[in-house]
């Protein structure tokens, strides 16, 4: 398993949305959270991407007012990550149309649908715009 955790953040720290590929207590991820955030929301522009925190490698990027933080083990690619989380922005640009932080809150279950359809188990499973976004105008023309 590569991936661990995705966390969308806005810059005030609070969490948009949490997919978490491993278990862990809803205490440890809020210690998680909060501790990953404050690191990472302290970089400044000039400092790389990659942070390492616990025994996880945390790549992240900004994106307008969201920060799309991913957790991965230490094998893992850091500049395939970022290349993952470009390709989330942009899936998610695709069917909201420049997204921004109140589209992830008003439709967070599209969101999540999106992430389910490109991760499994913590294995990114598909990185085609369209088979990701099928499904989903799908259910949008039957309701």
């Amino acid at each position: 398993m590569g991936i661990r955790f995705i966390l969308m953040v806005n810059k005030q720290g609070q969490t948009r949305l949490a997919q978490y590929y491993e278990y862990l207590t809803i205490e440890e991820r809020r210690a998680l959270e909060g501790e990953i955030v404050r690191k990472c929301l302290a970089r400044t522009e000039q400092q790389c991407s990659f942070v390492e925190h616990r025994n996880y490698k945390i790549v992240y990027r900004r994106y307008a007012s969201l920060f799309f933080l991913v957790g991965v083990d230490n094998e893992e690619n850091e500049l395939a990550i970022l290349e993952f989380i470009h390709l989330l922005v942009e899936t998610m640009d695709r069917h909201f149309g420049n997204v921004c932080e109140l589209d992830i809150m008003f439709h967070l279950e599209k969101a999540h649908f999106m992430l389910e359809e490109m991760v499994m188990n913590g294995c990114i499973v598909e990185t085609s715009k369209s088979n990701i976004l099928g499904p989903i105008q799908l259910l949008e023309k039957a309701s």
